[in-house]
């Protein structure tokens, strides 16, 4: 979880207030700025089945494991604008009829935690996170945080903190975790590896909000991404103590924010820029190609132009009434079949494309002020 979004979640009532006051020649906050990055598809891995359930201890030295393949590892969450991340991380996938399972690997030459409170604030703490948007809508999803000490947060949003989501504590039953330590746990006199991760997520819990098939069917895609927080620290007394954060990044933080597919902000609430999970009924060790999302370039150009209109808003307290409005959005992208439209009425918007497959039909996008997308297949003319 982003440190700026939680904030705004629990003080939202301020930030309106806040809003509402500032002038409107002043500078757009980051949670609601545009993407400074050129489009860039997001990463993607093939999750295969698991043949019989893994023992969840955190140690990935089951066979199935060994077979799965590795994540490329994370990058910084503002991308190539920000220095590589110091420690590397990097993640596997395997599933089965009852779960969805996650193992991590987090190299760290310093392996502490410090809380102990179940869905307390976990990334108080270095931690490794999960977020889950099953339909991939940006609506409704997951997130989960552990630390070291396998402390766990389970989180439920119905919508992203920037459009006015408020985070929930929703515990999943059945779920399990397990963190394994190669060094030594809170003891900064000797130098450690890594730790690892493992965590079970069930899928009687994620129906719910599936949108289809759950489990998912062969060939199915959810989007899924992953952060992990690393804090600068001290010691004190024989202990590590965690470097204070004082405002943000800009503000002296050493706190990092690596991640498996970049956002271009610091802002894990953008599903949009979230991974795709593609899973396989195959065993792990099988080859199976990565269905490219052919509406990606489009649905990336929908999202500038909401955040355009938030902007727009900001400035002047409406939303812009046609595209003419907003001329700095560059209205072409790849696969996009004719005129990007918008309709806006009172204090809602939606913004429209077509996307032509490689197929040749056509598949209708939607982004609205809430940020959801939805996708509808076009009928073919007659």
């Amino acid at each position: 979880m982003n440190r700026t979004c939680f904030r705004l979640a629990t003080n939202l009532a301020a930030v309106v207030m806040v809003l509402t006051w500032v002038g409107a020649t002043e500078p757009l906050p980051p949670t609601v700025a545009r993407n400074p990055l050129a489009f860039t598809p997001p990463r993607g891995y093939v999750c295969h089945r698991v043949p019989a359930p893994l023992t969840v201890d955190g140690r990935l030295d089951e066979l199935s494991w060994s077979l799965a393949l590795w994540s490329a590892p994370h990058v910084d969450i503002e991308g190539p604008l920000a220095a590589e991340p110091r420690h590397q991380t990097r993640v596997k996938m395997l599933w089965d009829n009852r779960y969805l399972y996650v193992g991590a690997l987090l190299e760290d030459p310093h392996v502490w935690g410090t809380l102990t409170e179940r869905n307390s604030v976990i990334f108080h703490d270095n931690d490794f996170e999960v977020f889950i948007d099953p339909d991939g809508d940006g609506h409704a999803y997951y997130e989960f945080e552990m630390n070291a000490l396998n402390t766990v947060w389970n989180l439920f949003l119905d919508k992203p903190y920037k459009n006015g989501g408020i985070p929930v504590v929703r515990e999943m039953p059945d779920q399990r975790s397990g963190v394994w330590v190669c060094g030594s746990l809170n003891d900064p006199k000797d130098t450690d590896h890594c730790w690892t991760v493992e965590i079970a997520f069930p899928w009687a819990v994620m129906a719910e909000y599936a949108g289809g098939a759950c489990p998912p069917r062969d060939g199915d895609q959810w989007r899924i991404s992953f952060s992990r927080v690393e804090w600068g620290f001290t010691i004190e007394d024989g202990r590590y103590r965690r470097v204070p954060w004082p405002g943000g990044r800009a503000g002296g933080s050493e706190e990092a924010n690596w991640v498996w597919t970049p956002q271009g902000v610091i802002n894990m609430h953008r599903p949009e820029t979230w991974g795709y999970v593609q899973f396989s009924s195959l065993p792990a060790g099988r080859s199976v190609p990565l269905r490219p999302d052919e509406t990606a370039a489009v649905r990336y150009l929908l999202y500038q132009v909401h955040y355009a209109q938030q902007e727009f808003h900001r400035r002047h307290g409406r939303y812009a009434r046609d595209l003419t409005e907003l001329p700095d959005v560059r209205l072409t992208a790849a696969g996009l079949a004719g005129p990007v439209t918008m309709r806006t009425e009172d204090a809602a918007f939606i913004v429209t494309a077509l996307v032509r497959r490689a197929d040749g039909r056509l598949v209708r996008l939607t982004v609205d002020d809430t940020a959801r997308c939805l996708q509808r297949a076009e009928e073919p003319s007659p």
